[in-house]
């Protein structure tokens, strides 16, 4: 089973950040905050738009790795994402691509939106808002993903794609992965 992330993996640059600064408040990236998830709900938190404005965005702004098309054709991956799909089933549809996605959710609201977490309290393995519960049963599990909301998750593949900061955290582990800049690399190690 291949499990896809989708900020910064599926995309060129991580759409939930982008639309923070485009249509959120980028000082929110000036704080610290004690987890992953108090940070993300604090990110989501300043998005002040309507949905329908933030797909609109998603389809106007959000560009795709090279070779997810060729990918997503031969191996129907599912997607696992700490974002939001009012960010990410708009642009799969305008790429008319169907995948399951399990990601977080958040209620859009004038005063700022307000996320749900796939799932209750914090990840057992480590102790945050991770995407781990949301990996399938299915085995071999192959991951691909690129940052820190990656990392537990793929903790729990059998076969692991990494770039950027998940490539510096699996290095500093020790866990073996194998490096990729493009869907065509993951697809010709797959093949």
């Amino acid at each position: 089973m291949l499990v896809l992330d989708w900020d910064g993996t599926c995309t060129l640059r991580d759409s939930l950040v982008a639309a923070v600064m485009d249509l959120g408040d980028r000082s929110v990236y000036q704080q610290d905050y004690d987890s992953y998830g108090e940070a993300l709900a604090a990110e989501v938190g300043t998005l002040r738009c309507t949905a329908e404005e933030a797909a609109a965005w998603a389809v106007a702004n959000v560009e795709l790795r090279p070779g997810f098309h060729a990918l997503v054709e031969a191996h129907r991956p599912l997607i696992v994402s700490s974002g939001l799909p009012q960010l990410i089933i708009p642009v799969l549809e305008r790429e008319g691509v169907e995948l399951e996605v399990r990601s977080n959710f958040a209620e859009p609201a004038p005063e700022g939106w307000r996320v749900t977490f796939r799932h209750e309290g914090p990840c057992p393995e480590c102790g945050d808002r991770c995407k781990r519960r949301s990996l399938p049963d299915e085995r071999p599990l192959v991951f691909v993903g690129d940052g820190w909301s990656d990392r537990c998750a793929s903790l729990a593949a059998d076969r692991v794609f990494a770039r950027s900061g998940l490539a510096d955290y699996l290095d500093e582990q020790r866990v073996p992965y194998e490096r990729y800049e493009t869907f065509h690399d993951v697809a010709a190690a797959l093949s």
